[in-house]
C-alpha cells in the first residue's frame, strides 16, 4: 500500500508563476536548498490536485524563499507545466510536485528542484514519466528541463521517487530516480548539464540483486565516509504475501554496492543522532503491527536503525511508539504515527532531532486531526526524552483543530533563518476540505515553539481557494 497513491484519489486546484526579484550578489552561496544563492535555505511546497489552465489534478510548486527572519510570503514563485520555461502541458492527474527532491546537479553553486512527474505520457508511446529539472538561480527557479531515461524498459512511471547525493564520492551531485512498473531505478551521474545531459546512466534491478522492489528513495550517508548511500524500500515477498523491507546501498567510488536489510515501512529519514560521525536510519511505519508489516506498531512505529563505518551498527535497533517513554500521548489504532518523518537540529547541540507526523491523530473529539511530535536527539540515540507535540490546539498555533485535517501528512526541518537551529514545517493535505495548508513554526534556544507560527495556503501564494493538497509535500 502506497502512502501517496492512497491520498492522490480525489479532486483538486491550481498553480501560476508570481515574479521574483531578482537578487544581486557576486556569487551563489552552495548552501543546501538555496535555490537563489542568497544564503538563506528556501521551501518548495506542493499541491499535486490542484487544478491548472483547467485541468483538475494537473499539480502546482510553490516555492517560498528564506530571509533572515524566515520563510517570505511575498518573495515566492508558483511553478505549474503552464509556466514559461516549464516543461510539458498542463494535464488532468499528472499530479505535478507529489514527488519532489533538491540538489546541485549541475554544479553551480545554485541548489536545483527536481519534480519526479511520474504520470507524464511521453509522445505516443505506452511509455510514461520524466524528470524535471527547474535550475536555481541568482533570480530564483526560472527555467527547467526534462531528463528522460533511453533505456526503454525505464520509462514506466520514471521519477516515481527521486533522490540526490554523491554517491562516488567525486564531489558531484547524482541524482536516482525510481521507475515503479520494474523493480529499477536510474543513477544519473553527474554533473548534469542544463540540457539534460548526464555525465553517464547506471540501472539497477533491486529486486533481482536483492528480492526488494523499489518504491521509495532516501539519500544519506550512513557509513560516514563522506560518499552518499542510498535506503531502497519497498517490498519484498514473503509466504502467501509481501511485506514491507528496505536495502542499504552503499556509496562507493565505483558508485552504488546492494547492503544489509533493514527494517521495512513508508517513509524513512538518515541523519545523526548520536553524533558519532555515522548517519543513522529511521524508519517509519504508519500501520499497525501484523506478519506483514513486522515493523509497525499500536497506532504505527518508527525503527533506529544505528550507522557505521561498514554500513549498519551491532546495536540493536531501537523501536519507538507512542507507548514509548516520554512520547506524548498514547499509541492508538489508526494514528498513524511515523507517517511522514524529517530530520534537523531544532536546539543547536549538534545532535539531530526528528520530526515525526501523526497525522491520523485525535485532538479532543476532532478525529485525524493530526498532530507532529518532535524526537531529541542524544549521546544515547533517539530516545522519547523531552520529546514534544504540536497541533492546531497548541498555544500560538493559527486554527483548529478539526476532524480530517490530517495535520502532519508532511514534516520538514530546516534552518531557515542561519541561527544553527531548524524550524519546523507543517502540511495538513486535508484543511479547509482538501484545500490543504502548512504551517511554520518558529525555533527558540529551547526548540519549536507555537508562538509567532503562521499558516499558508494556495491564496496566500495567489492561487484560488479549492481542493488542492497544498502542503502535501515539502521539499527544499
Amino acid at each position: 500500500m502506497r502512502k501517496r497513491t492512497l491520498l492522490l484519489a480525489t479532486a483538486l486546484t491550481t498553480g501560476l508563476l508570481t515574479a521574483l526579484p531578482a537578487t544581486a550578489q557576486a556569487a551563489p552561496s552552495g548552501l543546501s536548498g538555496d535555490f537563489n544563492g542568497d544564503g538563506y535555505r528556501d521551501l518548495a511546497i506542493a499541491a499535486p490536485l490542484g487544478k491548472i489552465s483547467g485541468k483538475s489534478r494537473a499539480g502546482y510548486v510553490a516555492v517560498l524563499y528564506g530571509t533572515k527572519s524566515g520563510l517570505s510570503t511575498t518573495k515566492r514563485q508558483v511553478i505549474s507545466q503552464a509556466v514559461t520555461g516549464i516543461p510539458g502541458t498542463p494535464e488532468t492527474s499528472d499530479y505535478f510536485g507529489d514527488r519532489l527532491t533538491t540538489g546541485d546537479l549541475d554544479a553551480d553553486g545554485y541548489t536545483d528542484l527536481i519534480v519526479g512527474v511520474h504520470g507524464e505520457r511521453l509522445g505516443s508511446r505506452d511509455e510514461s514519466g520524466a524528470l524535471t529539472v527547474v535550475w536555481g538561480g541568482a533570480s530564483g527557479l526560472k527555467t527547467a528541463t526534462d531528463i528522460t531515461s533511453p533505456l526503454p524498459r525505464y520509462r514506466n512511471e520514471l521519477g516515481w521517487s527521486v533522490a540526490t547525493g554523491d554517491f562516488d564520492g567525486d564531489g558531484d551531485t547524482d541524482l536516482a530516480a525510481a521507475n515503479i512498473a520494474f523493480p529499477e531505478l536510474n543513477i544519473f551521474n553527474g554533473p548534469i548539464s542544463r540540457k539534460g545531459k548526464a555525465q553517464s546512466l547506471t540501472g539497477i534491478d533491486t529486486y533481482d540483486q536483492t528480492g526488494i522492489n523499489t518504491d521509495k528513495l532516501v539519500a544519506g550517508d550512513v557509513t560516514g565516509d563522506g560518499r552518499t548511500d542510498l535506503l531502497v524500500m519497498g517490498q519484498e515477498e514473503i509466504t502467501d504475501g509481501y511485506r514491507t523491507r528496505s536495502v542499504l546501498y552503499k556509496g562507493s567510488a565505483t558508485g552504488l554496492k546492494a547492503g544489509s536489510k533493514v527494517a521495512g515501512g513508508y517513509e524513512a529519514v538518515i541523519a545523526d543522532v548520536n553524533k558519532d560521525g555515522y548517519g543513522d536510519i529511521v524508519t517509519g511505519n504508519f500501520m499497525e503491527k501484523s506478519a506483514e508489516n513486522p515493523n509497525g506498531g499500536p497506532g504505527g512505529a518508527i525503527t533506529v536503525t544505528y550507522g557505521a563505518a561498514n554500513g549498519l551498527s551491532s546495536r540493536t535497533p531501537v523501536r519507538i511508539t507512542q507507548d514509548t517513554s516520554g512520547v506524548p500521548d498514547a499509541a492508538e489504532r489508526n494514528d498513524a504515527f511515523g507517517w511522514s518523518l524529517s530530520a534537523g537540529d531544532v536546539n543547536k547541540d549538534g545532535y539531530a532531532d526528528i520530526a515525526v507526523g501523526v497525522q491520523g491523530e485525535s485532538i479532543g473529539a476532532a478525529q485525524r486531526a493530526g498532530a507532529v511530535i518532535v524526537l531529541r536527539g542524544s549521546k544515547s540515540g533517539l530516545t522519547g526524552k523531552n520529546a514534544k507535540a504540536y497541533h492546531q490546539n497548541t498555544s500560538g498555533v493559527p486554527g483548529t483543530a478539526e476532524s480530517s485535517d490530517h495535520f502532519g501528512d508532511a514534516v520538514k526541518l530546516t534552518d531557515i533563518t542561519k541561527d544553527g537551529r531548524a524550524e519546523l514545517i507543517v502540511g495538513a493535505m486535508g484543511e479547509n476540505d482538501g484545500e490543504g495548508a502548512a504551517w511554520l513554526f518558529k525555533t527558540t534556544s529551547s526548540g519549536i515553539t507555537g508562538t509567532g507560527s503562521k499558516s499558508v495556503n494556495g491564496k496566500t501564494v495567489g492561487r484560488p481557494a479549492g481542493l488542492a493538497y497544498f502542503g502535501n509535500v515539502l521539499a527544499g
